[in-house]
C-alpha cells in the first residue's frame, strides 16, 4: 500500500455560541474559522483523515514541507514518518498542533485498513472511562457554584477549574468549591499557566488544603526548575508538561526533576498517538499517571488504550450547561465501534 494523493480540504469551524472566556489576559473563544479535513489517500483506496481548526497554516506547511515526504511511502511505516515530520519542525519550526496531524490521520488509515478501531491497533486497556467537566471562566464563585451542581446531576464524575488568574481570588474559588461539592467529589484547577512562582505557591498551598486531586500549570513551561521549586512548596500533585514545545522528549526531564504526580499526554499537542503514547509509557514506568488533554474522538481513542490515566476531559463551554454528546448520562465515555477513528465534520469543534 502506498500513499498517492493527500490534501487538505477547507472547511468553515462555526464559533461557540454563546462564547466563552478564558483567564484575565487570554482571550477568548475565536470567531468563525477556517478549518479543514487533512486526507491521506492510497493506492488500495484507503483513506485516513485528520481534522484542524487551523486550516490556513495547515495548508500552507503541507504544501511547502510534509507532502513531498508523504506520498510514495507506505502508510503503515508510521514511525518513520512520525519521525520526518519531527526532523522538518528543526527548520519550521511547526505550531504544535500541526506535529500530529499526519500521525493522526495516519493511525485513522491503520484502523480502515485492518477494520478495527484505532484504539486496538494501540493496545485496547478499556470499553469506558469517566469523564470530568472542564470549566470555561465563569463570572463569579456563585456562578461557578451552579455550575458545578449542573455538572454533577447531569452525570460527570469530577470538576475541573478554569478561573480568572489571580491567585487569591482563584484561592478562594477552589476553597469556596470543595465546601460546596463536599469531599468526595474529585476536583482539579488549571492555571493557564497565569502565575509567577510566588502567586503559584499561594494558590497551590489552598488547593492542597482543599484537597484537590491535580493542579495544572499554574506557570509557563520552560523553566523545569520553577516546577521543582514549586513542588518543594505546595502539597497539591503537580500535573505538568501540557504546552512546552517538543515536550514528548523533555517530558522525561519533568519526571526525572521530581516535580511531575500527573503528566500530560493527547494527539494534540504531543505529536499526535505516536509522541503521546511515548509520553504515556514514559510516566507509566516512572508509576505516574498521563492525563489525556483535550475531548474529542482521537483522544477518547487514546483513553481506551492506556492503563494509566484516570479522566475524559470534557470542556463545558456555557451555563447552562450542556453536556457533551460522547458523555452519557452516568458519566461515562464509550470506546468506539467502528473502524479507524471515526471523525465526522461535527468533530471540529473541539480541536485548537
Amino acid at each position: 500500500m502506498k500513499i498517492v494523493e493527500v490534501r487538505l480540504e477547507r472547511l468553515v469551524v462555526p464559533a461557540y455560541s454563546p462564547p466563552f472566556r478564558w483567564r484575565d489576559g487570554l482571550p477568548g473563544s475565536e470567531p468563525e474559522l477556517v478549518g479543514g479535513v487533512l486526507r491521506i489517500l492510497t493506492d488500495e483506496g484507503v483513506e485516513g483523515i485528520a481534522l484542524t481548526q487551523r486550516g490556513v497554516i495547515v495548508e500552507d506547511v503541507l504544501d511547502r514541507r510534509l507532502r513531498d515526504e508523504l506520498v510514495g511511502a507506505d502508510p503503515l511505516d508510521r514511525e518513520w514518518l512520525w519521525h520526518r515530520v519531527w526532523e522538518i519542525d528543526r527548520l519550521e519550526e511547526l505550531p504544535v498542533y500541526a506535529l500530529g496531524l499526519i500521525d493522526t490521520a495516519l493511525w485513522d488509515l491503520a484502523g480502515k485498513a485492518f477494520e478495527v478501531p484505532t484504539y486496538k491497533l494501540l493496545g485496547g486497556y478499556r470499553s469506558a472511562i469517566p469523564a470530568y467537566a472542564s470549566t470555561v471562566t465563569f463570572a463569579s464563585i456563585e456562578e461557578y457554584l451552579d455550575v458545578a451542581d449542573q455538572c454533577l446531576e447531569l452525570g460527570y464524575r469530577a470538576i475541573k477549574l478554569h478561573a480568572w488568574g489571580d491567585a487569591r481570588r482563584d484561592a478562594q474559588l477552589g476553597e469556596a468549591l470543595r465546601a460546596h461539592v463536599g469531599d468526595d467529589v474529585d476536583l482539579m484547577y488549571d492555571g493557564s499557566a497565569g502565575f509567577d512562582l510566588a502567586d503559584a505557591v499561594y494558590l497551590g498551598r489552598a488547593l492542597g488544603g482543599a484537597g484537590y486531586r491535580w493542579y495544572e500549570e499554574p506557570m509557563r513551561e520552560f523553566s523545569i526548575s520553577a516546577y521543582q521549586r514549586l513542588a518543594e512548596r505546595v502539597d497539591v500533585p503537580l500535573l505538568v508538561g501540557e504546552t512546552s514545545d517538543g515536550v514528548h522528549m523533555n517530558m522525561a526531564d519533568f519526571i526525572i526533576s521530581g516535580c511531575a504526580t500527573y503528566v500530560r499526554t493527547g494527539t494534540l499537542y504531543k505529536g499526535g498517538f505516536t509522541g503521546a503514547m511515548r509520553i504515556a509509557h514514559t510516566a507509566d514506568s516512572f508509576r505516574l499517571r498521563a492525563e489525556v488533554h483535550g475531548g474529542g474522538l482521537a483522544n477518547l481513542h487514546l483513553c481506551m488504550a492506556i492503563p494509566n490515566t484516570t479522566y475524559y476531559e470534557s470542556l463545558v463551554t456555557s451555563n447552562p450547561v450542556a453536556r457533551e454528546p460522547l458523555v452519557d448520562s452516568d458519566g461515562l465515555v464509550h470506546a468506539p465501534t467502528g473502524p479507524g477513528i471515526g471523525f465526522g465534520e461535527d468533530e471540529l469543534t473541539p480541536y485548537a
